[in-house]
């Protein structure tokens, strides 16, 4: 594997502020899998806190096994409000974020990471209130840091995370239910349509609490 450093095309940014208000709604990784009709979700992560949720540009990086990522030449090419995407292909043996990767990416105004393997230091990382998914935890460093070895390493290349095909600059929207990626080239028509279920979910519990009859909601709007 090569060593790539690339750039990325984002999203505009009234599309990525968009999906960003979908975010203080009851589980906005849902309504965006459900605007995409099921696809591009993502489960079986881990969340520092269950309140955590972000949305935003994805900065994709490609690990090799046991790899090491020094963070610096990769957040120069981050903006305010990227989300780092690792895909460690879920090796569970060696952390490739901790404390001190997420108090630089924090400090950069990074809104968020997501690792596809295993992570360490998650009590600092609660501390310092930086929203991390990951596989798992262990605390077992990775490689670079003991024996000064750099592997190469793809920074904004197509990735594989969970299953899904991520590309540098979609939009990843994230919370305690899961991930939901949003190809870049079709973020503006995903965004209008969650925020059509997110109106339709709101106004099946305005009925709900208005006292209206199952027969009642299956009449006004079909299948919940």
């Amino acid at each position: 594997m090569d060593t790539v450093y690339n750039d990325f095309v984002r999203p505009p940014q009234e599309v990525v502020d968009g999906f960003r208000a979908l975010l203080p709604e009851y589980s906005p990784s849902c309504m965006v899998t459900d605007a995409q009709r099921r696809h591009g979700a993502i489960g079986g992560m881990q969340v520092v806190r269950r309140e955590q949720r972000v949305a935003g540009p994805a900065l994709t990086i490609n690990l090799s096994i046991d790899d090491w990522v020094n963070t610096l030449p990769i957040l120069a090419r981050a903006q305010e409000g990227d989300v780092v995407v690792m895909a460690c292909h879920g090796v569970a043996t060696t952390a490739m974020w901790g404390g001190l990767t997420a108090t630089v990416s924090h400090t950069f105004g990074i809104a968020g990471a997501l690792v596809d393997g295993a992570v360490r230091d998650v009590d600092e990382i609660r501390d310092i209130g930086f929203p991390v998914w990951y596989r798992t935890v262990v605390p077992r460093q990775s490689p670079g840091a003991v024996h000064d070895r750099v592997e190469p390493v793809q920074v904004n290349v197509p990735v594989s995370f969970g299953g899904q095909l991520i590309n540098p600059g979609d939009i990843v929207v994230a919370d305690e239910n899961g991930i939901a990626v949003v190809p870049r080239q079709s973020a503006e028509q995903v965004l209008a349509a969650a925020r059509e279920v997110c109106d339709r979910e709101n106004a099946i519990r305005d009925r709900i609490k208005a006292g209206a009859t199952a027969a009642d909601l299956r009449a006004e709007f079909g299948n919940l």
